[in-house]
């Protein structure tokens, strides 16, 4: 395949996965990393650090635009980052001696079973445009872990208060260890946390997850650039593509409904899951 049919292909590949990834919070790399990998036979660390680059673009073209909106809520956002980020410094590093001794399959079986295990609750929950009442804990009244957005579909200032911060930093941290291992920027996780233990409206868990995937991810970056998984031929296109498909996520996500977040959502934690255990057994 040659180099004038590869570089369009990864940028539809890339605007498609930023469309994704800013939609539903997940940062893109759950379509760029598979595909690389499958389509165009790119070695799976060169994918992670690709991913790694993926979500960074995402982060970078919605993040911003969904602080914009309000609906982003950087206290949240950076509040969890204390459990995100050193989780984030130890997965990477963990991907790089894994990858040497050759043990990341089996831990690969284990992500795509875990994240099977978060759609019951999802799927649960499918018919739930606004949280019920939420009770906040200590730490929640203590930082002013609140807010509220503009909702456009609802027509009206929509409140929201953080509930369950504790399992919200543990989950967090298990994001960041994922977001690091495999490039995947570990969102379902963040969105997990924001909606299921913060009871957050998913529009800004969503958002809120596109502003922390990018924290994240430039944590685990440094490390992956340094072990030379990240090729600049590969990566520059894919990040061009992916800024332009968030962007455009972003102006869109406004427009929607959470019942419909989240069923967009749910299918990708599926697609997800089926992918990293596939790639686990060494089918994908």
């Amino acid at each position: 395949m040659n180099l004038d049919l590869i570089l369009p292909l990864l940028l539809l590949l890339a605007i498609a996965g930023g469309l994704v990834g800013s939609l539903t919070g997940l940062g893109g790399a759950v379509i760029v990393i598979p595909a690389l990998v499958i389509l165009f036979g790119v070695p799976v660390p060169v994918a992670i650090g690709t991913g790694a680059v993926t979500i960074l673009a995402t982060s970078s073209a919605a993040g911003s635009a969904y602080v914009r909106d309000r609906l982003s809520d950087l206290r949240i956002g950076m509040f969890l980052e204390i459990a995100t980020v050193p989780g984030a410094l130890l997965g990477a590093t963990a991907t790089v001696l894994l990858v040497h001794a050759s043990l990341a399959d089996g831990l690969l079986v284990a992500l795509g079973i875990v994240l099977l295990l978060v759609v019951p609750g999802a799927v649960a929950r499918r018919h739930e445009e606004l949280p019920g009442p939420v009770t906040p804990d200590s730490r929640s009244r203590e930082f002013g872990l609140s807010g509220s957005y503009q909702d456009r579909v609802l027509g009206r200032e929509v409140p929201y208060q953080a509930e369950s911060t504790t399992p919200a930093l543990e989950v967090m941290f298990g994001a960041g260890v994922v977001s690091g291992m495999f490039g995947i920027g570990a969102g379902v996780f963040k969105v997990l946390a924001l909606e299921r233990y913060l009871r957050l409206p998913m529009k800004v868990a969503t958002a809120t997850s596109n502003f922390m995937i990018g924290v994240t991810a430039a944590a685990g970056a440094g490390v992956l650039f340094a072990a030379g998984f990240i090729n600049p031929l590969i990566a520059a296109p894919v990040a061009v593509g992916t800024a332009a498909g968030a962007y455009g996520g972003s102006r869109l996500l406004p427009y929607l409904r959470n019942q419909t977040v989240r069923l967009v959502f749910i299918p990708f934690i599926v697609l997800l899951a089926v992918e990293v255990i596939l790639r686990g057994f060494g089918i994908a």
